[in-house]
């Protein structure tokens, strides 16, 4: 189990057995005050057996506005890199640190991403990746290290729970300081090659 969530085999999470499960029960999360201020929840989109997921901070007013994250301007630029790496995005899953709006896209308190932590976590056992993309600060402190600074620790491999993780810049951190592109772009041919890896290994084991 990853996490911190409740030992009791009746934890309504741990009864979720698929994302469409979770997503009905997110629906009505009233966990913390942020979804008093927003227009509704925003899960996460994508391939539910992704090997690669990838996880920002929180919708802004776009994805707000949606019901999906990174659908704005950071996630426009987030599928041109993609694109650029040769990741097919119908491959990968997109989450948050927090599924509900900040007022004034202020970053989330430690306090409201505790309280939205346990569905990031039980959305992670089901998708069950093998590469997780941690874009930005609030990415990296949320879910791997409180006191992380994504300048000191991105484009270096992390190990978390047995799985492989990358943080990055936040696409939006692209957007207003286009001199973090380069380094970024590093981070993410790290990705890339690690992904392509495994994707050939499991398609070897497949035909064996």
């Amino acid at each position: 189990m990853i996490g911190q969530r409740s030992l009791f085999s009746d934890d309504p999470l741990e009864m979720c057995t698929d994302l469409d499960q979770l997503k009905e029960l997110n629906l009505q999360c009233r966990r913390c005050g942020l979804r008093d201020g927003c227009n509704g929840v925003v899960f996460g989109k994508g391939n539910p057996r992704a090997r690669l997921m990838l996880i920002g901070e929180g919708p802004g007013a776009e994805e707000d506005r949606q019901g999906l994250p990174f659908v704005g301007a950071a996630g426009q630029l987030l599928d041109k890199i993609l694109a650029a790496a040769e990741i097919p995005v119908e491959e990968v899953y997109i989450a948050n640190i927090v599924k509900c709006r900040p007022p004034n896209n202020r970053v989330p308190t430690r306090e409201e991403m505790d309280a939205c932590l346990p569905w990031l976590w039980r959305q992670i056992e089901l998708i069950s990746p093998a590469i997780i993309v941690l874009l930005g600060s609030t990415a990296l402190q949320g879910l791997v290290d409180p006191k992380g600074r994504i300048t000191r620790v991105r484009g270096q491999w992390l190990d978390w729970n047995g799985i492989k993780v990358m943080p990055t810049y936040h696409p939006a951190a692209l957007l207003r300081d286009p001199s973090k592109k380069k380094p970024a772009w590093e981070d993410f041919k790290k990705v890339r090659d690690l992904y392509r890896q495994l994707k050939e290994r499991e398609a070897r084991l497949n035909l064996a």
